[in-house]
């Protein structure tokens, strides 16, 4: 191997910030920011939106918003879908 070349590897604390996890996990990633974990020692420090704590694939849950949301959302637009045009004939009348 060339010296010099490689980024370091390192002890790195990342945190999910969705699911309040840390994990402490060997990475290269460049960061100036450090913590300091429930160890007692300073790690440099990622803050993550998703991982496997908070991801809907890795969890098993979905967010039941979104999901409601589209099934109201298809259950209004194709209400009428089957009915023949009863909306229209009561409004005739």
């Amino acid at each position: 191997m060339k010296p010099d070349i490689h980024p370091d590897y390192r002890t790195v604390l990342f945190h999910d910030t969705a699911a309040d996890v840390f994990f402490l996990i060997g990475s290269t990633v460049d960061t100036d920011r450090t913590q300091q974990h429930s160890d007692g020692n300073t790690y440099p420090y990622v803050a993550l939106d998703v991982s496997s704590a908070s991801h809907p694939m890795y969890t098993g849950q979905q967010r039941k918003t979104t999901t409601e949301g589209r099934i109201a959302g298809f259950n209004k637009r194709f209400a009428t879908f089957g009915s023949g045009g009863k909306k229209d004939s009561t409004a005739a009348e």
